[in-house]
């Protein structure tokens, strides 16, 4: 695929810097959704001893991956980001790089990704090529998913189970999680990308026009303000639905927790409202303090409830009918 000369105009000859910036290392911080799979696991399977050298093999690997799939992402995306406001500015755009190099830098990052995965363990491993299988999904021809609407939320949240499995299996190698977490972890990142297309939708159609918003990327040609808003409402319910199964079924205090949880969602689809939100750059979201802080209390909050036991509880999963005289 070739830039469009229309719309690609290149500054200079691609340097190293411009080549390391399009796999975007400085989104390392999204890595934390894999440290959940670490304390579930340990919580539910209590191994006897942990391994650390596990750990950091793991998000070396886990690194790599991302930053391959954010690699060809870049590469295959410049000649529809030179449409976007902000990401016509990446070095994939606007600097002049040599098709080999991208994919030279691409095929190291997997190389380095898999050969990790496979010092930590065989479902690392699985699950790490899963990782990179699904970037190859989203973003290469002829599936190349990014461009139909609400598969693309689909197929890119993937990579929350993916990384919460990667988590889990530096601790319990031998056992998978539970299904109910899995798809709560699906659904709740189909949200946030629910949440950041919609954020997209507003700043660049009002700015920009709906037009230019069409050229930047196919699927919004059949997304429009209300379903996306529909939409993130359905992930939320889902990603709740599969959370308060997983809290019933492993441990019924985590239930008192699950006001924390709903706040976060209400606060992170307030901030898709924003015109200019870091709701469309997932990486920056520690710099919005009031969801930091919800963030920080819903963990305080799953810690207090892992060593409170409420027996009392118990009673929520028995079947009651109240009498009325």
């Amino acid at each position: 695929m070739q830039p469009a000369t229309d719309t690609v105009h290149f500054v200079h000859r691609a340097t190293l810097k411009d080549y390391l910036a399009i796999a975007r290392f400085d989104h390392i911080t999204k890595h934390v959704f894999i440290l959940p799979g670490i304390v579930v696991a340990y919580l539910l399977v209590r191994p006897q001893e942990l391994v650390f050298l596990n750990f950091v093999l793991g998000f070396l690997s886990a690194v790599a991956a991302a930053s391959a799939n954010y690699t060809i992402n870049e590469w295959l995306d410049r000649e529809f980001d030179a449409h976007h406001p902000t990401k016509q500015k990446r070095s994939s755009v606007m600097t002049d790089m040599k098709p080999a190099y991208v994919m030279l830098e691409y095929a190291g990052l997997i190389a380095i990704s898999l050969i990790s995965a496979a010092m930590v363990n065989r479902l690392f491993f699985v699950v790490e090529v899963l990782f990179i299988i699904s970037g190859v999904v989203y973003n290469v021809r002829p599936l190349r998913l990014k461009e139909h609407a609400f598969a693309d939320v689909i197929v890119e949240s993937v990579n929350n189970p993916i990384r919460l499995t990667l988590g889990w299996a530096m601790v319990a190698p031998n056992f998978l999680p539970p299904s109910s977490l899995v798809f709560a972890y699906w659904m709740g990142g189909a949200f946030l990308m629910g949440a950041k297309r919609l954020s997209e939708y507003r700043q660049i159609a009002s700015s920009s026009g709906v037009e230019v918003l069409h050229l930047y990327r196919a699927s919004f040609k059949s997304y429009v303000p209300e379903s996306l808003t529909v939409s993130c409402f359905v992930y939320a319910l889902l990603s709740s639905f599969f959370l308060a199964v997983f809290l019933l079924k492993y441990r019924i205090e985590y239930l008192l927790a699950f006001p924390f949880v709903v706040n976060m969602f209400a606060q992170y689809l307030t901030l898709s409202y924003r015109m200019d939100s870091v709701a469309q750059r997932p990486e920056r979201l520690f710099a919005e303090k009031r969801l930091t802080i919800s963030s920080a209390l819903t963990a305080l909050a799953f810690v207090f409830l892992t060593f409170v036991d409420l027996p009392e509880l118990n009673s929520l999963t028995e079947p009651t009918i109240i009498a009325f005289d």
